[in-house]
């Protein structure tokens, strides 16, 4: 390990997926390749600090104890320098009952489950980085929505929006329901190349996450985007048209993965039929609701583009026709039709 005023050459990663979560975000990771997580782990990508990978999916331990070593190990101030992985949302404690709603191993005086907050209080404040995988970790995401009985919110709301990491780093937010599996790899690998002291810390918005990956639209990466423009909208899912009548948000979603694709460049929500359902905001699920439904300024967006979306479409429509002619002077006659004429000739 170097100094930490010129970069780390090494690096853990506790990664916990036991916040109220589905383990999608773990299982969607594996498909990045920009870079791959294994290219990471093997010392593949030059200029990043050896990392070791703790993550109960990827993990080569033999589980139990041997894969909480670490975790322990950090939580006793023993293990440095750790970046903590986030994965799944976080209950509120202070309303389980009797009980708990989510814990990872158990407490070894007590042999109790510990639950998942403690783990949070114990490794938040001592690891290097906190990153927030998947909606559920950044905003509390499914879990979170009206009615539930955990009290669940993202990490942001438990830890406070203005906590900073030990290496003086807001938590970073990688939204997605599950998370795009390439988005999550290259903001960790810009949060490993600052850790090496070779990258400035990465560009965060309001909401936390990486600007450059949340900066625009769904509707202004969408390949059917066109179509909204013309006032050409789809009436039903088999259309290949807008879909903002058939419930599409992605005007007003922050998301690239029409863009970006799903995995290797292909895929992604609109892309393959899909209405975009706002996976990504701090608002899901609850203010995009029921999401077969138009959208409420969808309606209206789309009565006053529709004049001048078909206007424009038939005027497309007749310069198409000119331009899929040929030029007349594009023939086999023995005479030269072109209208060239240099201008030096006498």
């Amino acid at each position: 390990m170097t100094d930490p005023s010129t970069g780390y050459d090494e690096m853990h990663i506790l990664w916990i997926s036991e916040g109220l979560s589905c383990d999608g975000d773990t299982v969607s990771v594996t498909a990045a390749s920009q870079p791959a997580i294994e290219d990471v782990v093997n010392g593949l990508v030059p200029g990043l600090p050896k990392v070791h990978l703790h993550n109960k999916v990827l993990s080569p331990s033999l589980g139990g104890e041997d894969f909480l070593a670490p975790y322990r190990a950090a939580a006793r101030g023993e293990l440095e320098p750790f970046i903590f992985v986030m994965e799944g949302s976080i209950p509120n404690e202070k309303i389980n009952g009797d009980g708990y709603w989510t814990s990872f191993g158990n407490d070894p005086a007590t042999g109790e489950p510990t639950p998942v907050n403690t783990w949070i209080d114990l490794l938040a404040p001592r690891a290097w980085a906190v990153v927030a995988i998947g909606t559920c970790a950044a905003y509390g995401g499914i879990h979170a929505m009206a009615g539930n009985p955990t009290g669940a919110m993202g990490l942001a709301d438990y830890l406070g929006w203005d906590f900073r990491s030990a290496g003086g780093l807001p938590i970073v937010n990688i939204p997605g329901c599950p998370v795009q599996p390439d988005n999550f790899m290259e903001t960790l690998t810009w949060v490993l190349y600052h850790a090496a002291g070779s990258a400035p810390p990465p560009p965060l918005d309001e909401m936390l996450r990486p600007q450059w990956l949340f900066g625009r639209t769904v509707h202004e990466g969408c390949d059917r985007g066109a179509y909204y423009e013309q006032g050409d909208f789809a009436r039903d899912y088999n259309s290949p048209k807008c879909q903002v009548k058939v419930g599409c948000w992605g005007p007003v979603v922050n998301c690239n993965v029409p863009k970006r694709g799903w995995m290797g460049g292909v895929g992604g929500c609109p892309n393959v039929g899909g209405i975009c359902i706002a996976c990504t905001m701090p608002g899901f699920p609850d203010k995009f609701m029921p999401f077969m439904d138009m959208p409420p300024g969808g309606s209206l967006s789309s009565l006053m583009i529709r004049p001048y979306g078909a206007f424009v479409r038939r005027m497309r429509g007749i310069t198409n026709r000119t331009v899929n002619k040929e030029p007349r002077w594009r023939h086999n006659r023995d005479a030269l039709t072109s209208g060239f004429d240099p201008h030096w000739r006498p």
